[in-house]
Order: structure tokens, then C-alpha cells, then sequence
């Protein structure tokens, strides 16, 4: 008899990445991609096959362009008339961390299993992280 291979995320690793001078649009697509998994061989797209990631220096994120003054980031208190619109400076002068959280949010699939992925992922605005203990890799960013 021949048995079906089911991969498990029993064996998930921790990376940590240094966002210092890294562009946020670069730094998003692979850090989604290694949380969803498709950096493995058995990649399979409806199971959760994804690694930690742990993303330092999240003040330190950079955008090419006119984004700093340009880019908006939108949220709703869910009152009337509660829309609230900043731009990405000063945005990222108050909670550097939600500006990486919100581009590698839009990259992870829609529904029950891209929230869990989302739990995934750590942000940190300075260079120090509380996941000493699970002993992170530095992850390849090429």
C-alpha cells in the first residue's frame, strides 16, 4: 500500500530579517512568501506551511519615489464621519510597525487561513525582539 505525503508545519523555523535601508514593496513580497510557505518544496497552498518571521528596525524602512509625502494609509473608527487619513511620514513617526503589518497583510490570502498566517509575523521598531529563545535565523533576502 502506498501512503498519501501530508506535510505538517510541526517543523517551522523562525527568521528574523533587518529592515534597515530595505524597501518596503521588496521586504513585503518575500517575507509573505516565506509566511505562506512557497520557499519549501512541498508547498502546499491550502495548508499552512510557513515559517515565523521576525522583522527588526521597522523605523528604518524606506519607499522610492514621492511615497513618503503621496502614500496614504486609511482607517475607520466605525463611527460616522470617523475616516481618519494619514500619510506614510507620519505614519511612520507614530507606529512604524503597522506600515510593514499592513503591506504584508495585503499580501497573504483573504479569509480564515491568511489570518493565521498574519499571527505569524512580528514587528519590532527597534533592533531588540523578545524571540531570543527560539533561536531566529537570518534570513536570505536575494
Amino acid at each position: 500500500m502506498k501512503n498519501t505525503f501530508i506535510p505538517s508545519s510541526e517543523n517551522s523555523q523562525w527568521f528574523v530579517v533587518d529592515a534597515e535601508g530595505q524597501k518596503l514593496g521588496r521586504l513585503s513580497t518575500i517575507v509573505a512568501q516565506v509566511l505562506r510557505g512557497k520557499n519549501k518544496p512541498y508547498y502546499t497552498p491550502y495548508l499552512d506551511m510557513g515559517d515565523y518571521v521576525i522583522i527588526i528596525n521597522a523605523d528604518k524602512i524606506s519607499v522610492s519615489g514621492k511615497k513618503e509625502t503621496q502614500k496614504l494609509y486609511r482607517r475607520h473608527s466605525g463611527y460616522p464621519g470617523g475616516l481618519t487619513t494619514e500619510t506614510f511620514k507620519a505614519l511612520s513617526t507614530r507606529i512604524p510597525e503597522r506600515i510593514i503589518e499592513k503591506a504584508v497583510k495585503g499580501m497573504l490570502p483573504k479569509g480564515r487561513l491568511g489570518r493565521h498566517l498574519y499571527t505569524k509575523l512580528k514587528v519590532y521598531k527597534g533592533d531588540k525582539h523578545p524571540h531570543l529563545a527560539q533561536q531566529p535565523q537570518k534570513l536570505n533576502m536575494s
